[in-house]
Parts: C-alpha cells; structure tokens; sequence
C-alpha cells in the first residue's frame, strides 16, 4: 500500500468515525428523522411526556407486536427501526384517549365527532383491501392515533395501541412537508 492509499484510508475511517458519532449523538438525543408522508419530511426530536397524554398530542411511538402489524410490516406500511418487532417509531396524533367511542365507517368519528381527514380507505396504494377496525370504547391504558395523510396506516385499521408504547412528543426540528 501506497503513501498516498495509506493516507485515503486514513480519511476514509476518520470521516466513517466521524459519521457513526454524529448519529450515535443524535439517536441519543432523542433525535429522528422521519421519511414518511404521514408527517413533514425531516428531523424530529422526541420531547419526554411528563403528564399524561391527551388528545391532540403528536406522538412517537413504538406499536406494539401484533398479528395487524406483522401484517403490516409485510405488507411495507411499518419501516425497519429500533422497536420491538424491528420497526420504527410512528409519529401520530393521537385523537382519542380511554373512555372514548370512537366509529369507522366512510370516516372516524370520535364521541359522535367527525374527524376531518380520516376517510377510510378500502385497498391501499397496491389495491390489496383493508378492513377497518371495530368501533368501540378505547380501553384504560390505550390511545387511538390518526394522522391526516390519506395514505396513513392507523388506528382505522389497526385499532387502539397501548399507550405505555409512547416514547414522547414529536417536536419539529427541521422538516419539510411536501
């Protein structure tokens, strides 16, 4: 090897190093970035929730390891991530809390509330069909999230999620919304 490869090489590992610091602070800083239409496009940070959560928060959150979201994790909804199962944290606004009804028909309504933007859709973008989730009370321990993309996989389909999931506020750092 060269002085010259040598030297390359040398460049090389320390801007590698470098790269792996810079995202190891970041993920420890609570920082994600986000690739999906559900929310703008770029860096979040995930602010700790010191109080309970409550409708209209934006949340990350880790969903939990359920037949629906195997599924939907074969079917390319969820991305890779650090959650169990191996996907990636959701960023969804949460729109009912325990104690609510919430019903899906053509739309979600929360406690005979309709909630603009959430039209069901019954095949996804590849024509594969959908089913909604059951109407009913969401249950002590569990939140129901939506977000207004058309496209969104959420609670329309595959229900209420517990809400121990929650890893915190989603915060907007630097993002883009298309």
């Amino acid at each position: 090897m060269t002085a010259q490869q040598r030297r390359a090489t040398g460049i090389i590992l320390v801007a590698a190093l470098v790269a792996i610091l810079a995202i190891g602070t970041v993920l420890a800083g609570g920082y994600r970035v986000n690739l999906t239409p559900s929310e703008p496009l770029g860096l979040w940070r995930i602010v700790p929730l010191d109080r309970p959560v409550a409708v209209n928060d934006l949340v990350f959150i880790c969903p939990p390891v359920t037949a629906e979201m195997r599924e939907a994790r074969a079917r390319g909804y969820l991305r890779s991530g650090f959650c169990p199962g191996g996907v990636a944290p959701l960023i969804k606004t949460v729109i009912a809390v325990a104690g609510q009804h919430t019903e899906i028909g053509a739309s979600v309504s929360v406690d005979e509330q309709v909630i603009s933007s959430s039209s069901f859709a019954s095949r996804d973008g590849k024509g594969r069909p959908l089913a909604p989730f059951p109407s009913g009370i969401v249950p002590p321990g569990y939140v129901f999230l939506h977000s207004s993309f058309p496209g969104s996989y959420d609670s329309r389909y595959f229900g209420p999620v517990p809400a121990s999931g929650i890893l915190g506020l989603g915060q907007e750092v630097l993002t883009y919304a298309p």
